[in-house]
């Protein structure tokens, strides 16, 4: 009608339903900051931020912009960038960790990523934290074994253990090793019942 406005329509991305818990299990791992940072605009990023429960919403991000907020982040701390885009992506190469959404996530976020969870499901994302985490406990606890073991060997063969009883203890200790890491095959969030 002439240059009058008639009505305005606004769209806006919507956050996935499984966030909102993703975020809080999230929390509950002790992850305590988070941040969204989005190429939508301000108040947009802003609003599904408070919907999910992330503190803080940084948008109207091009996706260089996005490097220099996870750079920023990164000389305070280690960061972790979850993304499934190609705007994603050059910020996930810049982060500590990438994390690629799998099945939406785009071949380029897919290839930076340093994990990539096959399933378009952000409740993943606190089990994938969950099992690195004890992974990363089983690992120390078989360095102590391995090594504890090679000290205790080394000396003794020299004050007369046979190398049959050295051999025959060093593969124990092995299998000892193995044994500890099948553990992570059991490994099951606690959280999801």
């Amino acid at each position: 009608m002439g240059d009058r406005d008639l009505g305005a329509i606004g769209l806006m991305d919507t956050p996935r339903e499984a966030a909102r818990t993703a975020i809080a299990k999230l929390r509950e791992l002790g992850i305590g900051r988070m941040i969204m940072i989005s190429g939508d605009h301000q108040k947009v990023a802003e609003s599904i931020a408070a919907e999910v429960g992330i503190d803080e919403a940084w948008g109207d991000l091009m996706p260089d912009q996005k490097v220099d907020a996870i750079r920023d982040l990164k000389a305070q701390q280690p960061v972790a960038m979850v993304g499934d885009g190609v705007n994603d992506a050059p910020a996930m190469a810049s982060a500590t960790v990438g994390i690629a959404m799998g099945a939406a996530g785009s071949d380029v976020a897919l290839e930076t990523a340093d994990v990539a969870l096959m399933a378009d499901d952000l409740a993943h994302l606190p089990f994938a934290i969950g099992l690195s985490r004890q992974t990363r406990r089983i690992i120390r606890q078989n360095l102590v074994v391995s090594l504890g073991v090679v000290v205790v060997l080394v000396p003794a063969t020299i004050f007369g253990l046979g190398i049959g009883a050295a051999v025959a203890a060093h593969e124990g200790s092995t299998l000892v090793v193995v044994a500890n890491a099948l553990r992570l095959l059991a490994y099951r969030d606690r959280s999801m019942g």
